[in-house]
């Protein structure tokens, strides 16, 4: 699948013409729900990774009502290679947003809510603590729905992942985003195995009441056996789930695309996956660490949440 291939000085082959295959193509849809959803979002003034990752699902889930909070502002201390998300100096954090991100999950009448963050490498507990109080408020607004958070690294500050784990949510997650050979250029600051040890460390303090999840981005010169020893990686932390998805340029200041992973190579993944004794896969050009992440509380019992 690489076409017209040039190398970098990374040593990451970098395609010179990108044009979408025929499975990357869809129709944009701008739908009343959507409209809706974007009405109390933006009244709120309440932050998405939907909007400031540019990401391409955005009108399909805004136009089921669903969305991601960002939290902790909307600056991230880093600058990694993938994300489109703004980065620089940020904001000190606004105490009144976890009443504003409960008060917006309750107007959307969410049933699983997915909070995630900027990196904020400037606060000492990396945001953790804000976190929980985003969790406790959401809980006490809707006490009936599930809470996902997707977390930085926090440095591999083990109290700050205490924190988080204590607030008990449904589902932690903290994406590994690529194998361990590209880590250094895709990701800034970051480390592949201090992001197993974050995986590693939670499923330890959470006791096995909490699901572990962690991504990944494909189509940036990995290889499949890279692939695969990702995965292995990723169930030695006690990660049962795990969710992969085709990289997309969100904007020129990114790395480009290496490759157009075809759809049967993602069902090929998660066969894989499964095998490896994942308990939830996600595998698909649009899938999204957060996407459709509703469907998979449903594949568990009350008991097990």
């Amino acid at each position: 699948m690489l076409t017209n291939l040039k190398m970098n000085t990374n040593s990451i082959p970098v395609q010179t013409k990108s044009r979408f295959p025929t499975w990357l193509r869809r129709k944009i849809l701008y739908s009343q729900n959507y409209k809706a959803t974007c009405s109390i979002l933006s009244s709120m003034g309440i932050n998405t990774v939907c909007r400031s990752a540019k990401c391409p699902n955005l009108q399909e889930c805004w136009g089921k009502g669903t969305a991601t909070f960002m939290i902790c502002g909307d600056t991230c201390t880093r600058t990694c290679k993938f994300c489109a998300v703004s980065h620089g100096v940020p904001k000190p954090i606004d105490p009144n947003e976890p009443e504003k991100v409960a008060s917006a999950a309750r107007k959307l009448k969410l049933t699983h809510v997915v909070i995630t963050s900027v990196t904020r490498d400037d606060l000492p507990d990396g945001g953790a603590t804000h976190f929980k109080n985003v969790l406790d408020a959401v809980k006490n607004a809707l006490p009936n729905a599930t809470t996902e958070v997707l977390v930085p690294d926090f440095n591999g500050n083990i109290d700050s992942i205490k924190i988080v784990i204590e607030a008990k949510p449904d589902v932690f997650n903290h994406n590994l985003e690529t194998v361990q050979r590209l880590t250094p250029v895709v990701r800034s600051r970051a480390s592949y195995q201090r992001s197993l040890n974050v995986l590693k460390i939670a499923h330890m303090l959470s006791k096995n009441l909490i699901k572990i999840k962690s991504g990944l981005m494909v189509g940036l010169g990995e290889t499949e056996p890279e692939v695969i020893a990702t995965l292995k990686d990723l169930r030695n932390t006690g990660c049962t789930i795990v969710t992969i998805g085709q990289y997309l340029q969100p904007g020129h200041d990114q790395l480009p695309v290496v490759e157009f992973i075809p759809p049967e190579q993602f069902s090929r993944y998660a066969t894989i996956a499964y095998e490896l004794g994942f308990e939830f896969v996600a595998s698909a050009p649009f899938v999204r660490s957060s996407y459709n992440a509703n469907e998979l509380v449903k594949k568990f019992s009350p008991e097990e949440k």
